[in-house]
């Protein structure tokens, strides 16, 4: 294992303790320092006042900085390719001193990681030729090869088979845990010299003064009370300086979205749509184990106006990875994807399989839905967009993590090659980049499906979208001379109350089905109750008067973790009030793109904070 340069500040700083919690979250955590009927005596609590009182310079105070060749803001498959990429052309070429930072804001490497996952392997192929040569004491053990291919569709007590689309057929490739790859992966980039520092969450783009290029990252300062004061833990962050640096946040990221305004990268391209993907990870019975066995579903129980299909993977031992993705494009604000996802178990053909398992791990997260159309420009001054931040994932196929690691590798390709070839130390350019993924088997293959996921815009929905899907899977191949828009962004479609029927869930039966909170539980999130609420909204009394009467509370169904709530307050002028338990996030993304108003903005909390996923 190379051993890592550390700069000054980290080798002593001191991430602040977790909370050891009771297994339920966050919401009823809170507790009383002080009883009500105690009281402190004058003199003592004028002192502890005084002794107490916040230094607010310290928030301005000048921070640390190292300077390295590349940074890259992200742990997932990219920014991990991009890395590795990098130090292999660095050290072929003799240059052992190049300095490949990578931030990961999870406390463990890929602790915030949710996939399906059946991986294509052709990206880690030509990373990693011997990956997965049995010689090879360090090979990724840890998958499951496809052995078949199930395409139903779901009515409520029936499971109809139909063909699949070509780009769905699985024929060698693997299951996988994303989070076990990463972790594997970040080994392999450590053995190359790649800096890793998880728990170091990347808060702040730095730009060159008077320029708009950017420079680096700054981290985020720690040690910050809930009403924005230092404590006596408090950390200034660190400012990492880069000729590159590359951002690979994953869908949605906070320091994208402040890109992508700045440098203006939506201009040529249609706006990005999402889904959201919840998934469990269960221990069966191995009687109803199918190893390798690979399972989609369109249909119940999403409506007709809905986008989504679930997923059901047989791996390891006696292990399946089941979820559901609903495009957040649905119009009925009483719709639920956790709900839909919790009734959706009681269907035989899931069911059958699950009945008298175990549930043992649970997760959710964003994911791009837009493709090709909707690919922002990638590349600015001093740096560029990589992985899904960007938006590579095909969604006929379900598969992202070999277009994201590509990416990776052709972004670190281009920079490094800019880096020596740079005659002074202006600012880099990677030109090459996006002119090499125009070249590259990603811009070929989302091409070719742009015009499938839009379809299910059509006046005939569901129908409509499958029919039309068949005839470019089979027939058209992307070759039609037309290319289908997005008709609006996914917060623009949600509908108001009024105009929709509630929808009224069954209650869980804790065996199959399970309470929001239980499941919550299972993700090992975990977030400092004293720091500012990650998620910004700026008057919370002002967004209830506003969203409530409109969407009847349609955050409180978004949400897959419990973090929104409104409570019966005849205080308040809208009869509720809004309350947002922070602790309880699970870093979906779905409520900064999903609010209809767009005043909910999702930033990273403390550094090492959140989920800390399991098979996911």
């Amino acid at each position: 294992m190379a051993t890592r340069r550390i700069p000054p500040l980290l080798l002593r700083a001191t991430r602040p303790s977790l909370l050891i919690r009771p297994s339920g979250p966050a919401r009823s955590w809170h507790s009383k320092l002080t009883p009500a009927n105690k009281t402190i005596p004058t003199n003592l609590r004028s002192l502890h006042a005084s002794a107490r009182r916040p230094n607010m310079s310290l928030l301005q105070g000048e921070r640390e900085s190292d300077e390295v060749d590349v940074v890259i803001v992200g742990g997932g498959p990219s920014g991990l390719s991009a890395a590795i990429k990098l130090k292999q052309l660095a050290n072929e070429a003799g240059n052992e001193d190049f300095r490949v930072v990578l931030l990961e804001k999870a406390g463990d490497m890929g602790a915030h990681i949710v996939s399906g996952a059946v991986i294509e392997p052709s990206a880690l192929n030509e990373l990693i030729p011997n990956w997965n040569d049995p010689e090879n004491p360090d090979r990724f053990e840890s998958i499951t090869e496809v052995t078949s291919d199930k395409m139903r569709f779901l009515t409520k007590g029936s499971a109809i088979p139909i063909p699949g689309p070509p780009q769905m057929q699985n024929h060698g490739n693997y299951i996988i845990s994303l989070n076990e790859m990463v972790k594997w992966l970040a080994e392999r980039a450590e053995e190359l010299g790649v800096e890793i520092y998880p728990g170091f969450a990347a808060s702040e783009v730095l730009y060159e003064p008077g320029t708009k290029a950017v420079r680096g990252v700054a981290t985020n300062d720690l040690g910050i009370a809930r009403d924005g004061t230092p404590k006596a833990s408090f950390e200034r962050g660190m400012e990492f300086h880069a000729r590159v640096t590359l951002f690979a946040e994953g869908c949605h990221g906070s320091l994208t979205k402040q890109l992508v305004k700045k440098f203006d990268l939506r201009s040529n391209s249609q706006p990005q749509t999402y889904g959201l993907g919840i998934k469990e990870v269960w221990e069966i019975k191995p009687e109803n184990f199918v190893k390798g066995q690979v399972s989609h579903t369109l249909g119940w129980p999403l409506p007709t106006d809905t986008y989504g299909g679930s997923w059901m993977y047989h791996f390891g031992e006696n292990k399946v990875s089941l979820g559901l993705v609903v495009g957040l494009d649905y119009p009925n604000p009483y719709l639920s994807p956790y709900q839909e996802f919790q009734r959706m178990k009681h269907h035989p053909f899931f069911s059958s399989v699950l009945e008298g398992g175990k549930c043992i791990s649970y997760g959710a997260r964003a994911l791009n839905e837009g493709g090709f159309q909707s690919i922002p420009k990638l590349v600015f001054p001093g740096g560029a967009l990589i992985g899904d931040t960007a938006g590579f994932l095909n969604v006929p196929k379900i598969k992202g993590i070999h277009t994201s690691m590509k990416s990776g590798m052709l972004a670190a390709e281009s920079t490094f090659a800019a880096l020596n070839d740079a005659k002074d130390k202006g600012v880099v350019m990677l030109y090459n980049y996006e002119e090499s993924l125009k070249d590259s088997s990603i811009w070929k293959e989302l091409k070719e499906v742009r015009n499938m996921r839009p379809s299910f815009h059509t006046p005939l929905k569901l129908f409509g979208g499958i029919l039309y899907s068949g005839l470019e899977a089979y027939v058209l191949k992307g070759r039609a001379p037309w290319t289908l828009k997005h008709p609006k962004m996914d917060h623009e479609a949600t509908k108001t109350a009024d105009q929709c029927k509630k929808i009224e869930y069954p209650k869980p039966d804790g065996v199959l089905s399970f309470d929001i909170l239980t499941s919550v539980s299972r993700t090992g999130t975990n977030h400092e109750e004293d720091q500012p609420v990650h998620l910004k909204v700026e008057d919370w009394d002002a967004h209830a008067e506003k969203e409530w009467p409109r969407f009847k509370g349609v955050e409180n169904r978004f949400c897959p973790a419990g973090v929104y709530e409104y409570i019966e307050d005849d205080t308040k002028k809208a009869g509720v009030r809004f309350q947002i338990n922070a602790q309880n996030c699970i870093h979906c993304k779905t409520c900064d793109i999903k609010a209809p108003s767009q005043d909910i903005n999702w930033t990273t909390p403390q550094g090492g904070e959140g989920p800390k996923y399991f098979q996911t």
